[in-house]
């Protein structure tokens, strides 16, 4: 291996050998690559064990797997096979072998001495035989077609969508994927503010954004750095996913997909989920791949202003055609693979089924914003809000924010306060605010704020309000075909506080409609419950 998201892919590959105790599996870091830091972070992580490269050379090997023809691999005594590390050969790297070539297919790195180095070329799509052959004609009597391990992985995991969103805690928003290749034709490289512009627009309720970053850019920038650039957008909500396993649940998670030239958004494609594209033009891409195909049919994205009419727009189109150019044998990768090399091998394969498993629950949270701008329209007793972070340049109602979470500064400028309670489980002594306690205290100490509310429940709320004092909230869950969502009750609550402030004069108890993005959900207001007043937070 020579980088993490080769290393990634050669373990959707391992299964093949699950269960047959006459296999054992050695790593080696061929030397030479700028991203070997986190491949050896990401094997460490993984359990595998791993040989040094000098080591590797002096000894003879019974089968060789190699995820990139980058390296010496042909330094490794043995039969060797060669997979792709992405879908679709679609990039050539400008510097680095054969121009206007993709690595994948070049003679540059495919051949050794005048002779194909690899074994075995495993395919994925008889397209890219019919590449092979015109790029390395010498290879292509080495070449099969086997179908893609990480698409099986995807097909696999299409059941477990709901559970992906539940661990994002997405609810019934629309999930938006950026997804950045490495480089400087790459999304972050050149629209580096785009993730902030996005959840600084787009309604908090609404919409929850994601992004999926290459590998090699973890590797080059590093989690820390990526981080304190993304601060803006991660503070408002967005999700950055890890590079393995967690960038692939989260496109199945997702409602659609925006993307610059990277084959990340094939994946998605195949899935049939709506692509938006962010590519600003470049030398990397190749026409006519199946990459090229898609941007060529979706949707374009000029300004972060027209996510939403690229998006109604991108529903219209079948991603599912340019994608089906990149993955044939859909769902038989690993059994194909097995087949081939076992061959190898010169062994038996084992006789048991052998099914792609599912990608690993997201397990990422992402951060909730400690302060939101709130858009409110009140319409007799229907209430509709738009919430946003602090910083948006939206014109909103009111201010409101999570005590003590949001900062002297933004608890002082609010309208309206919000605690959660916590937890239920104190170890030893303690002492806690009642919900009553708390909410006499919280208006006290903010002059400014006309509405406090504790949260109790998902389902349970008690607010204070300077003029219409104690009150107990109940939240109706939204039901449609057989499924519950449940919204953020900290949205609830501002619509409560427009209402309120809206000088209705309606008696108690009372029912409202309350509209937050794509939910409606009933809410009962009523004069406070003693069991309320007296919640421990």
């Amino acid at each position: 291996m020579r980088s993490a998201g080769a290393l990634h892919r050669l373990l959707d590959v391992l299964p093949v050998f699950d269960g047959d105790t006459r296999i054992t599996v050695r790593f080696t870091l061929l030397p030479g690559s700028h991203f070997d830091v986190d491949a050896l972070a990401a094997l460490d992580s993984s359990g595998g064990r791993i040989v040094p490269w000098d080591e590797a050379r002096r000894s003879r090997h019974d089968l060789v797997l190699a995820a990139s023809p980058k390296g010496e691999f042909h330094e490794l005594s043995g039969p060797r096979a060669l997979l792709p590390h992405g879908a679709g050969f679609n990039k050539a790297i400008s510097n680095d072998g054969s121009p206007e070539v993709p690595s994948g297919l070049d003679p540059h790195y495919l051949l050794a001495d005048g002779e194909p180095w690899a074994d075995l070329h495993a395919l994925a799509h008889e397209e890219q035989l019919a590449r092979l052959a015109r790029h390395c004609p010498s290879a292509v009597g080495r070449a099969a077609v086997v179908g893609d391990p990480t698409l099986d992985r995807f097909l696999a995991s299409v059941p477990h969508r709901q559970d992906y969103r539940a661990a994002l805690g997405t609810g019934p928003r629309q999930l938006v994927v950026l997804a950045s290749t490495w480089g400087p034709d790459s999304l972050l490289a050149r629209r580096p503010g785009l993730p902030a512009e996005l959840t600084g627009i787009l309604a908090h309720d609404a919409f929850q954004v994601a992004l999926i970053v290459h590998p090699n850019e973890y590797s080059r920038t590093g989690l820390f750095d990526l981080s304190r650039r993304l601060a803006p957008a991660l503070r408002a909500g967005l999700i950055l996913a890890r590079p393995y396993e967690e960038w692939a649940a989260l496109l199945v998670a997702a409602d659609a997909v925006v993307t610059d030239h990277g084959s990340t958004a094939l994946y998605a494609a195949a899935l049939g989920r709506p692509v938006v594209s962010a590519y600003d033009g470049g030398r990397e891409l190749i026409p006519g791949s199946p990459m090229a195909r898609l941007l060529d049919a979706a949707p374009r994205l000029s300004a972060a202003s027209g996510l939403e009419d690229a998006l109604r727009e991108s529903r219209t189109t079948d991603t599912r055609g340019p994608a089906a150019g990149a993955f044939a044998q859909q769902g038989r990768a690993l059994q194909l693979l097995r087949e081939r090399l076992y061959r190898m091998l010169g062994l038996r394969p084992p006789s048991s089924p052998m099914d792609a498993s599912a990608f690993a629950r997201p397990s990422t949270t992402p951060r909730q914003p400690f302060a939101l701008a709130v858009r409110a329209e009140v319409s007799g007793h229907r209430i509709a809000v738009e919430r946003f972070p602090a910083h948006t340049p939206e014109a909103v109602h009111h201010l409101a924010a999570e005590y003590p979470a949001a900062g002297p500064r933004q608890v002082q400028s609010a309208a309206l306060l919000w605690r959660r309670a916590q937890a239920a489980g104190h170890a030893g002594q303690h002492t806690a605010w009642t919900a009553e306690g708390w909410t006499a205290h919280v208006l006290e100490e903010a002059p400014g704020c006309r509405t406090a509310a504790a949260i109790l429940s998902p389902r349970r709320c008690l607010l204070r309000h300077r003029t219409a004092g104690l009150l107990s909230l109940r939240v109706e869950p939204q039901r449609d075909r057989g499924m519950v969502s449940h919204v953020d009750p900290t949205a609830v609550v501002s619509a409560v506080h427009a209402w309120l402030g809206a000088g209705t004069n309606a008696s108690l108890p009372v029912s409202l409609l309350c509209d937050t993005g794509p939910a409606a959900v009933r809410v009962h207001l009523s004069a406070a419950h003693e069991d309320d007043l007296d919640y421990e937070l």
